[in-house]
C-alpha cells in the first residue's frame, strides 16, 4: 500500500460551476489546487519533500524537483532602477539616488510598476517555456536598498534614497507598492528591503566589519525605514547584511531577525542572506567554528534563504542535532508562500499578471516615464546671474567638453539593465541644435586621468575659446564608486574598493576647468555622480552647476531640457554637500554625531533639500492649532504661490525641531513631510500636512519612540529654513508621554 502511495499521485476533484453545468477539475497534488487555503497548500508540498530536497530549495539557485513537478527557480534578481542584468533590452530609469532627488513617491511607485511589468513579461515567457531556473529572470527582486547614506564617501550610497530616514522610508515604500502590485491575492513581483541592518560602508571590509551603534542611533536613524517598509508597506522580502552588529553577524542576529523583525514588527515574509554572507560567519567574522554550525545558526536566527552554496550543509546540521527538520520547515514554508503568491503553481488564467507580454518592454509609456523622472531628478545648484536657461537664438557655437559628455555607460550607474538607446548630452544637443548651432566636442580629459596622446589642456582651452559658451560634463561613474569588486578604480587616487576617499571632483577635471575658466567664456558644469562633490573651486568659479546624477537612458535629453529652459528644474538634494573632507568623521565611525543635516552643526555648501528653480515661490503663514495632545495628530497648512514668470514644480518640505525636550540627543531638525506640486506662473495651491504622534515623537536613549510635552518648531518651505523662502510656526505638545513603540 505504501509503495502504491509513493507511485500514485493524489487526485483532487474541484467542482466548478460553468455555463454547461458542473465541470470536474483534477489536480495531481493538493498543493496544485488554487482553491485550497494557502497554508494547506504549503504544508502539502513540504510534506512530500525529502530533507535533502528541502535544504537544496533553500538556496538561491533552487533546483527542480521533477517527481513533484516543482520547477527550478533562481531567487536572485535585481530591479534597482529597471529590470537589471538581463540579456533583454529593457527600460532604464535614473539611479536610485537620482530618483530620490525627485522627492516624488508617486513617480517612483509608477516606475516600480513599470519595472515589474517588464520583469513579468520576461518571467511569463520563461514559465511557459520551462526556463525558470536562470539567474536574473525571476520575480524576487532584491531591491530597494534603504540603508542610510550616512557618509558621502560610501560607493553604494548611489543605490539608496539618501541620508534621511523619513525620505528613505517614503521613497522605499513607494517602490515596494509599485513592484508588488495591488491584487488582494497575488503578488506582481516581490520587493526586498536591504541591507538589514546598520550597513553603509566601508566596502573593503564589509565581510568582517562589526558595526557598533548606540540604541538611540539604531532606532533614530538606521531602523526607521526598515520598520516602515515592513509594518506599513508590507514588503515581502528582507535581506540581511554582510556585517556584524554588536558582535553578531546580521544574518545570524537574533535581535534583528527574531526579536525586532518577527516579534515586534510581525514580519511574515522571507529573509535572504546577502550573497555568500553566511560564508563569512566562519571565514571572516570568526563567530562560528565551521560552516555547518554557521548555516544552522543562520536558519534558527531567521535567514530562510541563502544566496550562496552552503545550505546543503543543513542536512549535516540535522544529523548532528544542531537544528531540526521542523525548524527547516518553518523557513521553507515562507519561501513556498512567496512562490504561491506569485502564482507559480496556479493556472495562468487565475493569475492576473500572467497575461503581461513583451509589448510592455520598452513601451512608449515606459520610455516617457524614464525621461520624465530624469527631468525631475535634475538639481540646479548654482545659477550665477541667471545664466541659465540658455537662449539658443543667441548662441552660435558651443564647446561641449568632459569625460561624460557622450559616455552612455556612466548614465546607467550600477545594477543596471541595457536599453535599446542611451541618449547622452552630446546626442541630445546634436539632435536638437546641430542644424543651427555649431557643437565642438572635446573630451579633453578622462574621469581620473589625462588622456594619452590627447591635446594639452591649454590646447583644449584655446579651441573652447572659439565658442560662445562652454559646457563641461564631468563627474565620475560606477567604475569609480559602487560595490566592492564591481567598481574597478582601486589604485587611482581618491577611490578605494568602490568607496571614495575624498569628496573632491577628480583633480584632473578641476585642472582642465581652470584652464577653461581663463578663456573668459561662461563655464557651465554638469556633474554626473551617485554621491556629492564638495565643489570647492567649482562653486566659486563655474557660472552654473547642474547635478545630473546617473540619469538613466534619457539623461541627455533631461540635461539639455534644463540647460535650454524646456524644463524648469525642481530636483532637491537628498544629501548634504559638506564644505570639505575635514568636516567628515572617520568613515568607520557609525555614530550619527555631526553626520547628515540632522546632526551636522557646521556650514555646508548645499544643504539637504536644496535646489534652485527658474521661477520663485512664496509661502503664506502656517495655519494650524497651537496645541496638540499627546497621542493625537494635527494638520499644518500653507498656501504656496508661483510668483515668478515661469511655470514649474516646487518641492514643499516640512521640517520639525524640538528645542527643549529633556532628551540628551535630538535632531537639529528633521523632515516630516514633503509634496512635489506643479504651479503655473501666478497660480496658488493649498498644501496640508498631517503630523501624527509618530512624526512628533523622539527616540529616547533606550530606543523607544515617545511623544512628550514641550514646544515644537515647524517650518514649511522649498528647502531647509536657512536656505529657502518659507514660513515658520510653533506648536505645543501637552499631556502624558505617549509611547508610539
Amino acid at each position: 500500500m505504501d509503495l502504491m502511495k509513493n507511485k500514485l499521485k493524489s487526485i483532487v476533484l474541484l467542482a466548478a460551476l460553468s455555463l454547461n453545468g458542473l465541470v470536474a477539475q483534477t489536480y495531481d497534488y493538493p498543493f496544485r489546487n488554487p482553491d485550497l487555503p494557502l497554508d494547506v497548500r504549503v504544508q502539502d508540498i513540504i510534506s512530500r519533500l525529502t530533507l535533502e530536497e528541502k535544504v537544496q530549495l533553500m538556496k538561491h539557485a533552487a533546483p527542480a524537483v521533477p517527481r513533484l513537478g516543482i520547477p527550478a527557480y533562481n531567487w536572485w534578481n535585481e530591479a534597482l532602477h529597471g529590470v537589471a542584468r538581463t540579456k533583454e533590452k529593457v527600460t532604464v530609469f535614473p539611479q536610485a539616488i537620482g530618483m530620490a532627488a525627485t522627492f516624488d513617491p508617486e513617480a517612483l511607485q509608477k516606475m516600480g510598476d513599470m519595472t515589474s511589468s517588464e520583469g513579468r513579461a520576461l518571467f511569463n515567457e520563461d514559465l511557459r517555456e520551462g526556463k525558470t531556473g536562470d539567474i536574473y529572470r525571476g520575480l524576487t527582486y532584491w531591491t530597494p536598498n534603504i540603508n542610510i547614506f550616512r557618509d558621502p564617501r560610501w560607493g553604494r550610497g548611489q543605490e539608496t534614497y539618501g541620508e534621511d530616514p523619513y525620505l528613505t522610508a517614503k521613497m522605499g515604500s513607494a517602490i515596494v507598492h509599485g513592484l508588488e502590485g495591488n491584487d488582494s491575492h497575488y503578488l506582481k513581483a516581490v520587493a526586498c528591503a536591504k541591507h538589514y541592518a546598520v550597513h553603509s560602508g566601508p566596502e573593503h571590509n564589509r565581510h568582517s566589519y562589526d558595526a557598533r551603534v548606540s540604541m538611540f542611533d539604531l532606532w533614530d536613524t538606521y531602523l526607521p525605514a526598515f520598520r516602515e517598509l515592513v509594518t506599513k508597506a508590507k514588503v515581502h522580502g528582507v535581506m540581511c547584511a554582510y556585517n556584524r552588529l554588536e558582535g553578531q553577524p546580521c544574518c545570524g542576529n537574533n535581535e534583528l531577525l527574531q526579536d525586532i523583525l518577527r516579534n515586534q514588527w510581525k514580519f511574515t515574509g522571507y529573509v535572504t542572506s546577502d550573497c555568500w554572507a553566511v560564508s563569512d560567519f566562519a571565514q571572516y567574522h570568526k563567530t562560528h567554528s565551521n560552516d555547518t554550525e554557521a548555516v544552522a545558526d543562520a536558519v534558527l536566527s531567521g535567514t530562510d534563504l541563502e544566496c550562496g552554496n552552503l545550505y546543503q550543509k543543513l542536512q549535516q546540521g540535522v544529523e548532528k542535532g544542531l537544528i531540526s527538520e521542523k525548524d527547516i520547515n518553518v523557513s521553507l514554508a515562507r519561501l513556498f508562500e512567496i512562490q504561491f503568491k506569485l502564482g507559480m503553481y496556479d493556472p495562468a488564467d487565475r493569475v492576473p499578471y500572467a497575461a503581461i507580454g513583451r509589448e510592455v518592454i520598452e513601451s512608449d509609456a515606459h520610455k516617457k516615464h524614464a525621461y520624465e523622472m530624469a527631468q525631475k531628478s535634475m538639481v540646479l545648484l548654482k545659477n550665477n546671474k541667471n545664466i541659465l536657461p540658455l537662449n539658443a537664438s543667441k548662441i552660435k557655437r558651443i564647446a561641449l567638453i568632459g569625460p561624460n559628455m557622450d559616455n552612455g555607460s556612466t548614465q546607467l550607474a550600477n545594477y543596471f539593465g541595457t536599453p535599446s538607446e542611451i541618449i547622452t548630452p552630446y546626442k541630445s544637443l546634436k539632435k536638437r541644435l546641430g542644424s543651427t548651432i555649431q557643437i565642438d566636442t572635446l573630451t579633453g580629459v578622462g574621469i581620473v586621468q589625462k588622456l594619452e596622446g590627447a591635446p594639452s589642456f591649454a590646447q583644449v582651452a584655446a579651441q573652447a575659446k572659439k565658442a560662445d559658451i562652454i559646457i563641461f560634463v564631468g563627474g565620475i561613474s560606477a567604475d569609480y564608486e559602487g560595490e566592492a569588486g564591481d567598481a574597478g578604480a582601486a589604485g587611482y587616487g581618491g577611490f578605494a574598493s568602490g568607496d571614495r576617499t575624498t569628496m573632491k571632483l577628480p583633480p584632473v577635471q578641476t585642472e582642465l576647468m581652470k584652464e577653461l575658466k581663463k578663456t573668459g567664456r561662461p563655464l557651465i558644469l554638469v556633474n554626473m555622480s551617485g554621491s556629492v562633490m564638495s565643489f570647492d573651486w567649482e562653486s566659486r568659479n563655474a557660472d552654473a552647476i547642474l547635478q545630473a546624477w546617473y540619469g538613466g537612458q534619457a539623461a541627455g535629453d533631461a540635461i539639455a531640457d534644463v540647460l535650454f529652459g524646456d524644463y524648469n528644474p525642481a530636483g532637491r538634494m537628498p544629501l548634504t554637500t559638506y564644505m570639505n573632507d575635514e568636516d567628515l568623521p572617520d568613515f568607520e565611525d557609525y555614530s550619527m554625531a555631526n553626520r547628515t543635516y540632522r546632526y551636522f552643526k557646521g556650514d555646508v555648501r548645499y544643504p539637504f533639500g536644496y535646489g534652485l528653480s527658474y521661477t520663485t515661490f512664496a509661502y503664506q503663514p502656517l495655519s494650524n492649532a497651537s496645541v496638540v495632545k499627546t497621542g493625537e495628530s494635527i494638520q499644518v497648512t500653507t498656501t504656496v504661490t508661483n510668483t515668478g514668470k515661469r511655470d514649474g514644480d516646487e518641492v514643499v518640505q516640512l521640517y520639525v525641531s524640538h528645542p527643549q525636550n529633556g532628551n540628551t540627543r535630538v535632531p537639529l531638525r528633521a523632515l516630516k513631510g514633503f509634496k512635489r506640486i506643479h504651479l503655473n506662473k501666478g497660480e496658488s495651491q493649498i498644501v496640508t500636512f498631517t503630523l501624527s504622534p509618530e512624526e512628533l515623537a523622539l527616540v529616547d536613549d533606550k530606543g523607544n519612540l515617545v511623544q512628550k510635552e514641550g514646544p515644537v518648531e515647524l517650518y514649511i518651505g522649498g528647502g531647509q529654513p536657512y536656505k529657502s523662502e518659507g514660513s515658520f510656526g510653533e506648536l505645543k505638545i501637552e499631556g502624558e508621554p505617549y509611547v508610539v513603540y
